[in-house]
């Protein structure tokens, strides 16, 4: 279909996008109104609503009712994952994700949002290389930037290494469980140096909708992250939602 052919409201809903996305439309600026915009195209409101519609469902536009329609504020984080700025910020007890965020002006906060022993999930328990069903100390978190929720990131560890260490309490581990697992008088002992990531993108539950502020239309991803140590043990799964609107990553995982 060419661009003669396309209905009025996808050309407006293509030409308001082309704005939004080469800044000329601001995040967080308030649209015209809808019998504004109707003006402008020389159309209807009804030819203005469902190309506004069509922006809410890419995630580029919000509601805010007795406001108006905004542009939707979109603080995406790029995450750099190294072998080298892992063991730095292990040791200086920020955590790579905020150290990111921060490095990028913004305002990075994690919430603890539970800590329980569970049982194991089937796809989590094949990664530990734990009978399915056997006990794991699961820590659940939320993320933020400048206030807005930007991933869920649930951490499994084997209950039979773990229990009644600092991994089961419900409070902040400085340097993150890494540092307890490389600690000489810790539970495990031993270096980390591998990461494995098993990518999953697909639709967001409900729940993490709601938990996550997803807007319609926008995947999630899923991201399982395995640590392995030096004598190949497996200790540690991080299971974590991702919505696709609001982060770039990229990974460089040799861990010297």
């Amino acid at each position: 279909m060419t661009e003669k052919d396309l209905p009025p409201y996808r050309k407006i809903a293509d030409e308001l996008r082309a704005r939004i996305l080469s800044g000329e439309l601001r995040a967080g600026e308030k649209l015209r109104s809808e019998n504004e915009l109707k003006d402008d195209y020389a159309t209807t409101r009804v030819t203005v609503r469902k190309a506004l519609a069509l922006l809410k469902a890419d995630g580029l536009l919000i509601s805010e009712q007795g406001r108006g329609v905004f542009v939707r504020p979109r603080p995406n984080v790029q995450m750099l994952t190294t072998g080298a700025n892992f063991r730095q910020r292990r040791d200086t007890g920020v955590s790579n994700f905020n150290a990111e965020a921060a490095a990028q002006g913004l305002r990075p906060e994690q919430r603890i949002l539970s800590v329980d022993t569970v049982a194991a999930p089937a796809d989590v328990a094949s990664r530990l290389g734990l009978d399915e069903g056997a006990d794991v100390i699961v820590r659940r978190r939320a993320f933020f930037v400048n206030d807005e929720p930007m991933q869920l990131v649930d951490g499994y560890y084997p209950a039979a290494i773990f229990a009644g260490t600092e991994v089961a309490e419900l409070r902040r581990i400085r340097g993150g469980v890494s540092r307890l697992i490389e600690d000489p008088e810790g539970p495990v002992k031993q270096r980390i140096t591998q990461f494995v990531e098993d990518l999953e993108i697909r639709m967001p539950t409900p729940a993490e909708t709601d938990a996550l502020k997803i807007p319609p239309g926008v995947p999630l991803a899923r991201v399982l992250r395995t640590a392995h140590t030096s004598v190949g043990r497996t200790v540690e799964v991080l299971d974590s939602r991702v919505p696709c609107d609001r982060h770039v990553f990229r990974y460089v995982i040799d861990v010297p």
